[in-house]
């Protein structure tokens, strides 16, 4: 009878973990196609699931920062989504990459022409952003999901060093060292050229190969004459 209780006392603890941790894997996120270096441009993926059973995802707000501007966003079009990007005045111009920018775009907003997102979907909205920047090592953006029964999620808390992921957490997008992504490509490069040594000098054997054959084979051939003259002679002789 114990062990019957303590067995139902640990699904009802186990169903509860799951359903207080659901939320936590269902937020509006962001990653970039490959990577985001600074100083550099990428493409970047709003991902958004619906988290409903009831109701669909029909608008995306995200707002972009206004501490680390960013000059050039451009969304890729999406079927059955509309799409609006606005530009603001910054409070203060921005130095980046040795030019000052007094504007910046500070809102993207998708909105669904159709179903939009359905439940038990997500849907990925792909943005072009550059240039990166360097004095950071991530970017902050604050997004909202409307629903079709007008319910409005927040996903604009921003994570705090050491404390638990909140329960709405804003979109982090991480950027890469410069350094390390040039490490990557010099040892493609450095890959690429020893392949190209080793095909030259697989080459350049074949063609001494090549070269020391024919060699031999005028010899044995001007041999085989010689000879053949040699016993014409002879029979001649005799």
């Amino acid at each position: 009878m114990k062990a019957s209780r303590i067995a139902a006392a640990a699904a009802v603890a186990g169903s509860a973990v799951v359903v207080l941790s659901s939320p936590a894997f269902a937020h509006v996120s962001v990653q970039p196609e490959g990577a985001a270096v600074k100083g550099g441009y990428a493409v970047v993926d709003f991902k958004v699931p619906n988290e409903r059973d009831d109701a669909s995802t029909t608008k995306l707000e995200v707002t972009f920062p206004t501490d680390h501007p960013l000059a050039s966003v451009m969304p890729e079009p999406i079927s059955g989504w509309t799409v609006k990007v606005t530009k603001s005045k910054l409070a203060k111009p921005a130095e980046m990459h040795g030019e000052t920018i007094t504007e910046a775009v500070t809102k993207v907003t998708w909105t669904a022409t159709g179903k939009g997102v359905e439940p038990g979907y997500f849907q990925k909205f792909p943005v072009s952003v550059g240039m990166l920047p360097t004095d950071t090592d991530q970017l902050v953006f604050k997004a909202l999901q409307t629903y079709s029964d007008k319910e409005v999620v927040r996903w604009i808390e921003v994570q705090k060093d050491g404390a638990e992921e909140p329960e709405n957490p804003a979109p982090t997008l991480e950027l890469t060292s410069a350094s390390a992504s040039g490490a990557t490509a010099e040892d493609a490069s450095e890959k690429t050229e020893n392949t190209a040594a080793a095909t030259t000098t697989a080459a350049d054997t074949s063609d001494t190969t090549a070269r020391v054959l024919a060699v031999v084979g005028i010899a044995v051939g001007a041999a085989g004459v010689a000879y053949g003259v040699l016993a014409g002679r002879r029979r001649t002789t005799v």
